[in-house]
């Protein structure tokens, strides 16, 4: 598996929620509406479990602006931010908007560790950002794919399209296993989807 997503290690409870975590996530819906976004189509109500890619992400601003949509939506989605990112004054942020830390050092299996949290869990919206950097790369990340194959649920195509000002969402997508087949499917769709810097989502790196 060339994914180095399996390569992290990851903490799935979160230490106590800062009081003004719920205020982060207003400001960025508020901030959301101030700048004339709109919402598109949400997850389906039936789907309580879910692996959730979210691209393009070419820019910082596709964390506040996925927040926000997210918070406006309704979905408690945890998301997944490398460790070095947890430290003073973004680790209140992170840990109070869903974030779990993951470690790139160290090979503990984060793939079984995802799929057992699936499994143990009624209700887990997971969001990945597939490509793994906010820079241009030539092939995205596989961990999101094992994972949604191994726990057996459905996978949210989630987007940012900035030319229109809009997130939401594809319909679910079950995977194949057929990885051409899939990556095909998950090709078309972002094919047409705006990034924030155009320069840096390449839709030909949607292979893995």
């Amino acid at each position: 598996m060339k994914s180095s997503l399996i390569l992290f290690s990851i903490s799935w409870s979160l230490e106590g929620k800062p009081l003004f975590s719920g205020m982060i996530l207003r400001l960025f819906a508020w901030w959301y509406k101030r700048k004339g976004w709109k919402l598109g189509p949400n997850i389906p109500p039936d789907i309580k479990k879910c692996v959730i890619i979210a691209a393009p992400h070419t820019s910082n601003w596709d964390f506040v602006y996925a927040l926000g949509a997210l918070y406006l939506f309704g979905i408690p989605a945890k998301y997944l931010a490398k460790k070095e990112l947890f430290r003073w004054p973004m680790k209140g942020v992170l840990t109070s908007t869903g974030g779990i830390e993951i470690d790139r050092s160290k090979n503990t299996g984060f793939v079984d560790s995802a799929i057992s949290k699936f499994k143990e869990s009624d209700s887990l919206f997971l969001m990945i950002a597939a490509e793994g950097t906010r820079g241009k790369v030539d092939k995205w990340k596989s961990g999101f794919y094992h994972v949604a194959i191994g726990a057996g649920v459905p996978l949210m195509l989630a987007y940012l399209d900035y030319a229109k000002k809009e997130a939401g969402f594809a319909p679910p997508l079950y995977l194949t296993g057929n990885k051409e087949v899939d990556a095909n499917a998950i090709k078309a769709f972002y094919a047409d989807k705006n990034a924030k810097d155009p320069s840096l989502f390449n839709v030909e790196s949607i292979r893995f």
